[in-house]
């Protein structure tokens, strides 16, 4: 069975390629039948935060993505050691007493490209053994095949066959001189006890890989399956990085900005996939059925955006079509949080709620433009936007407006047939074009120049209101 994961360190906010990362592990496990693992990778003790914790949560879990298993790295320690120390006493690694008084535990020595500390290598076991009895600092360090012309190897599902010189790699740390075990040795010693069969990450985790075939290759574990996903860049070709780039990069920007959560989830997966068909707006059941690695590019793809705006436009056009083609009564819980969160009640007929999100939904690209240019459907004081106000203002139009809502106060029946008779009538007993009317009606119901069928628009509204509006235009 296909097991992946999504392991991401928490440092700070949920970054967009980290949750792009999760969204095609996902994809995968599903198409697959598969297991979706989340791992916290939290040894970094320094840098870990539990708001960063929390920012993980909330972020994966606004995407609407679920895992199937979920650890801490932290509570596995006990099983990375015991790894580390199999690995030793196969004789692929050794103590390295010089780091722990150069401070470069995980690069090694200073001054230079250095491969491996020769003297440790070739230091005895009884003298390695009787230092660190003795209570001397060391690294542990994986003896990486030397002099042999020997390569290693693997397969990338992205990037193909992928090959380096074992004389090209340092003999990187496993266990710091504290004992604590190095990203290398923790995150492999996890992968290969959790059975992943499949890790899906990020290209700037590319050249890690050889280290990692060496471990558990020494670990005599299967070797998962690699695929490296291209790098997420800003429009002038920076790596999208927090710390240079801020909120930009950050999930919850998007989320706060009134996206639904799908909407960006389809965003994610077409910066740097595609489906070989040109769809672009795609469902999640779509996605899951037309998810391949083969459909990954190699390329880095850019995440267009600007001091002045953060959001992608892409991702706005996209957010634009769920919102008026997905299923009305999935709008309802977010639009009424929308609602809630602006301060505007949230109205208790559900069939009028739906009806009305159906209604002006079309011409809307976040679900913030519900409260602010929807505002006239939820509440009576709303801001009239210039545009409107130049229909109103228009000949006759106000004079018309109020003469309607006198006529439509007189009449029993209020449906779009009978609105829209009195509206003809009475501009062809004055001698001006419905135009005139239509316009300036919708303008003082509405507070905009464009919306919906200004026939639909009235009974929205509502008889009491819509006769209010017009009546004080």
């Amino acid at each position: 069975m296909v097991r992946v994961r999504f392991a991401p360190s928490p440092t700070g906010y949920l970054h967009i390629g980290s949750a792009r990362t999760f969204i095609f592990n996902w994809l995968y496990a599903r198409k697959t039948g598969g297991t979706m693992i989340l791992r916290l990778d939290d040894t970094d003790v320094e840098r870990n935060t539990d708001a960063s914790v929390q920012s993980i949560y909330d972020g994966l879990n606004w995407l609407g993505l679920n895992w199937d298993e979920f650890y801490r790295q932290s509570d596995r320690l006990d099983l990375h050691q015991k790894s580390a120390w199999a690995i030793y006493e196969k004789g692929m690694a050794y103590r390295d007493f010089t780091p722990a008084h150069q401070g470069d535990e995980e690069r090694g020595h200073e001054g230079g490209p250095w491969l491996f500390n020769a003297d440790a290598r070739a230091m005895s076991q009884e003298e390695s053994d009787r230092r660190a009895a003795a209570g001397e600092p060391f690294v542990l360090r994986f003896k990486v095949p030397r002099n042999a012309g020997h390569k290693v190897k693997f397969a990338d599902q992205v990037y193909g066959l992928q090959e380096k010189e074992a004389d090209d790699i340092e003999d990187f740390a496993l266990l710091r001189s504290n004992g604590m075990p190095t990203y290398h040795l923790a995150s492999c010693a996890d992968d290969a006890d959790l059975r992943i069969t499949n890790i899906v990450r990020g290209q700037d985790h590319l050249s890690n890989t050889f280290k990692h075939v060496l471990i558990f290759e020494a670990l005599g574990d299967a070797m998962p399956q690699f695929a490296h996903l291209p790098l997420l860049v800003a429009p002038d070709g920076a790596k999208l990085s927090k710390r240079k780039h801020g909120p930009v990069v950050s999930v919850t920007t998007y989320r706060d900005a009134g996206f639904l959560p799908h909407s960006y989830v389809n965003f994610l997966c077409l910066l740097g996939w595609s489906p070989k068909d040109n769809r672009e707006q795609m469902s999640r059941e779509e996605l899951v059925a037309a998810f391949s690695f083969e459909g990954v590019n190699r390329s880095n793809a850019t995440v267009n955006f600007s001091d002045a705006d953060p959001i992608d436009p892409k991702a706005l056009w996209l957010n634009s079509q769920h919102l008026r083609t997905c299923p009305v009564a999935e709008l309802a819980e977010p639009v009424r949080a929308a609602l809630t969160a602006a301060g505007l009640g949230v109205p208790y007929d559900e069939a009028w709620f739906l009806a009305t999100i159906d209604l002006i939904r079309a011409r809307y690209t976040t679900l913030h433009d519900f409260p602010a240019k929807g505002r006239a459907y939820f509440a009576d004081d709303f801001e009239m936007t210039p545009e409107a106000l130049v229909k109103l203002d228009a000949p006759q139009a106000r004079e018309l407006c109020r003469e309607l809502g006198a006529r439509l106060e007189a009449e029993t029946e209020f449906t779009e047939a009978s609105v829209e008779a009195s509206l003809r009538k009475l501009c062809e007993e004055r001698g001006v074009k419905a135009g005139v009317l239509i316009n300036g009606s919708r303008a003082a119901l509405s507070g905009q120049a464009v919306g919906p069928s200004a026939f639909h628009l009235f009974v929205a509204v509502g008889r009491e209101r819509a006769i209010v509006r017009l009546k004080s235009a």
